[in-house]
């Protein structure tokens, strides 16, 4: 059984042919080389996954390889020998990155427990590697869906602010998105491997808010039977998330403001003082200026939250991402249910085209889900979404006779359309202005217009 891909670095053929054997027997797969210069060689050739390497070549020394392979390989674990081993050698190597030093004469066990040390570790490298890779899919900024221009505006200033300290402030109704547009901000900084932390602040009550966040110590009140660590100590190095905010107390927001200044606080009941390196992002869809203005909400507070402001715009405002949504949605439930449902028909998108969406993308989601599970056949039609929705949305005759047979591609001409006007209507029709909003160039701007008869001379007319 092969355990991993080994090079063996030394110039006395002896030690080099007995250390092969040893190893080769243990199932490894084992090549050798006698200089520095032959083992370089082989390292461009072949991605090895662990060098055993003699510090004494006859050309280089094995600290050159090593820096060699720091600069050219550095998933390769390299493992140092040496016949003169001393603890100042030894300290150098793991300085300058060698996975370990061993002195000759080798003990057989020693070194393959060092080697299988070494393979544990690349193995857990890779699967943080692939953990990343799976929180960017799911959380990272190519997990929220929309083309619309208040999307992409929404995009360029997460991108802008991600890797700040700054904090951010996420205004949007319920339903929005807010909490993906918190965890993609997090995932393009630089705390993405530090702990992101929510709170839902509206579903506890204030006495139970303070605990939750700064914690709390033993005999602090009724019930506190031992200290508890609160969410900013969580979140130390990282990011929290305080989602709906705005249902603080006022004295909470004193604490909440002297966080945000001094990056320190004490838990309930106690008088040690805590410091934290917190990047905070807040979420709210109340109108926090007019909590201020009413005394709800301390005006420094909102002063010191209001630097950076994300809004999140209700579906209902566009339309014309919702065939992107339903593709999107359909494809992760048709996944998780084993479904192979290929697209919804054209009354059905303009059924939900035409729909106010009062619980915004989160509803969209609950109609899809169900749709899939229920749908009987591979299409989803008007009969497969809820009577409740059917009966608020009126769709023209033609549409109500029409098959419910169009896939989704084909009910993506009229959004596109729509999107178009939107965005020349935003920026007075100047195409050049549009066109950057868009992300696309001049020339493809002109193309759509003209693929979906949109003249700009009778429009520049009518205005």
């Amino acid at each position: 059984m092969n355990f991993g891909s080994l090079l063996l670095v030394d110039d006395d053929k002896f030690v080099l042919d007995a250390m092969a054997d040893y190893l080769r027997g243990l199932g490894y797969r084992t090549e050798t080389a006698n200089n520095c210069r032959d083992a370089i060689q082989r390292m461009r050739e072949f991605p090895f996954e662990v060098v055993i390497c003699d510090v004494n070549l006859p050309d280089q020394d094995g600290f050159q390889l090593l820096e060699w392979s720091k600069q050219n390989t550095p998933e390769t674990s390299v493992i140092l020998l040496t016949g003169f081993g001393t603890i100042e050698s030894a300290v150098e190597a793991i300085r300058l990155g060698a996975f370990d030093y061993l002195t000759k004469p080798i003990i057989c066990d020693e070194l393959n427990f060092s080697i299988e040390r070494a393979l544990g570790q690349r193995k857990i490298v890779q699967e943080n590697r692939t953990l990343r890779q799976q929180l960017n899919e799911r959380f990272g900024l190519g997990n929220i869906i929309g083309r619309d221009y208040r999307m992409q505006k929404m995009f360029d200033l997460i991108e802008s602010v991600a890797d700040t300290r700054a904090s951010v402030l996420i205004l949007g109704e319920s339903g929005t998105g807010k909490t993906m547009t918190a965890r993609a901000i997090h995932q393009l900084s630089s705390r993405r491997g530090k702990p992101f932390v929510e709170v839902a602040c509206g579903s506890l009550p204030d006495s139970l808010l303070e605990s939750e966040l700064f914690g709390h110590v033993q005999g602090a009140f009724t019930g506190a039977v031992h200290d508890k660590m609160g969410k900013f100590l969580q979140a130390d190095g990282g990011t929290i998330f305080l989602d709906e905010m705005a249902t603080a107390s006022p004295s909470l927001q004193v604490k909440l403001l002297r966080v945000l200044q001094d990056r320190e606080f004490e838990p309930v009941g106690g008088n040690k003082t805590h410091k934290v390196d917190v990047r905070l992002i807040l979420a709210t869809n109340a109108d926090l200026e007019a909590m201020v203005a009413k005394g709800e909400f301390r005006q420094d507070l909102f002063y010191r939250i209001n630097v950076i402001t994300l809004t999140q715009p209700p579906l209902r405002e566009r339309l014309g991402d919702i065939p992107l949504l339903l593709e999107h949605f359909l494809a992760e439930f048709n996944s998780q249910n084993g479904k192979n449902i290929i697209g919804f028909s054209e009354a059905g998108v303009q059924l939900l085209q035409r729909y106010n969406w009062p619980g915004n993308v989160r509803e969209l989601v609950n109609i899809v889900e169900r749709a899939v599970v229920l749908a009987k056949g591979t299409m989803i039609g008007i009969e497969d979404f809820p009577d409740a929705l059917r009966r608020q949305v009126a769709l023209p005759d033609s549409l109500n006779n029409r098959a419910n047979n169009t896939p989704l591609k084909a009910a993506l001409a009229s959004p596109e359309r729509q999107i178009l006007l939107d965005a020349l209507e935003t920026h007075g029709w100047n195409r050049q202005h549009t066109a950057k909003a868009l992300g696309i160039n001049r020339t493809t701007l002109y193309k759509k217009m003209k693929k979906f008869s949109i003249d700009f001379d009778k429009q520049m007319q009518v205005h």
